[in-house]
């Protein structure tokens, strides 16, 4: 088996004018065909969640607020417009991660080619975030009883404040997060937070990350890790401040994918955030985490004599 690609052309909603680039998931999409990396068929199509998973995460009062599209104190604090479109797409989204989570539980791994909207709580919007898919998917996982102890590694460049906060309680849930710790958005406590100086590069970032891996998977013993691999670390985005490089991020996911590897853990992968000047740089960082999925997870073929080749 090889790592599934979970997608919908659903998920490119209007939002208007933006500096998020909702097209990157189309983008994504269609260039892992063009590398042959994909097909049409490799790409499963996302259900939407039901109540029960919604609200395994979020207040009813909040979720009826997102039904009634009504602008409240829960609601405003996103930087999105509020429409049926953009409520709908970021549901499914969820639905999204549920099966990821699934898949990867099936075949080692999947990558969402979405999610990773990690500033929702579970009574309010924020940031760019109406539904927090990450716990959503997480707690659907949990209700199956498919895995019970999970490991969020978060590498986005913003940290998971909703996440952090949703969990904070719980030690089923294991929560990390390695961002820029001067910028967006207020922070939450996470089991362990690592807070980056503007301006760390390559080397420092990895060297960070590769001494405290082994530590969270021995603290946690996961049986499902939740990778959060946001391409806004790179040092073209227009919300980061800090400096790595394209090589940079993708040795950051043979890091943590190859620490999930060499553990026989399954991996759910989530693209997360991205918001390169050139929008094109943001699709490259996510096509090398889909590789590098596939180049760790994928099964090689059997060989005559029935040696791998």
């Amino acid at each position: 088996m090889k790592p599934a690609f979970i997608y919908s052309p659903k998920y490119r909603v209007d939002i208007g004018s933006h500096v998020f680039p909702i097209a990157k998931y189309d983008l994504v999409a269609d260039r892992l065909i063009e590398l042959g990396l994909a097909s049409r068929s490799d790409l499963l199509d996302p259900p939407s969640p039901s109540r029960e998973d919604l609200l395994a995460v979020h207040t009813l009062t909040y979720l009826e607020d997102l039904d009634e599209l009504r602008w409240t104190e829960r609601t405003c604090r996103s930087e999105l417009p509020l429409t049926r479109e953009i409520v709908d797409g970021f549901m499914l989204a969820a639905g999204g991660t549920i099966l990821t989570c699934v898949e990867a539980m099936k075949r080692g791994a999947a990558v969402h080619i979405g999610g990773g909207l990690h500033h929702a709580f579970a009574d309010h919007a924020e940031g760019f975030c109406y539904v927090n898919d990450v716990a959503v998917g997480i707690r659907g996982l949990q209700r199956t009883n498919a895995a019970s102890h999970v490991l969020v590694v978060d590498c986005d460049l913003h940290q998971g404040n909703g996440t952090a906060h949703i969990f904070r309680h719980d030690p089923s849930v294991y929560t990390f997060s390695m961002h820029q710790e001067n910028n967006y958005p207020l922070k939450e406590e996470s089991d362990l937070d690592i807070g980056l100086a503007d301006g760390t590069n390559d080397e420092e970032y990895l060297s960070r990350l590769n001494e405290v891996l082994p530590r969270l998977f021995d603290t946690h013993l996961p049986e499902l890790v939740v990778y959060l691999a946001g391409a806004d670390p790179y040092c073209g985005d227009q919300l980061g401040g800090l400096d790595l490089s394209i090589e940079g991020l993708r040795r950051r996911d043979e890091l943590v994918l190859g620490e999930s590897k060499v553990r026989g853990l399954p991996v759910a992968i989530l693209l997360a955030g991205g918001y390169a000047w050139d929008t094109q740089d943001t699709v490259e960082i996510h096509i090398n985490t889909c590789r590098t999925a596939l180049d760790l997870f994928a099964a090689k073929p059997t060989v005559p004599g029935g040696e791998s080749g």
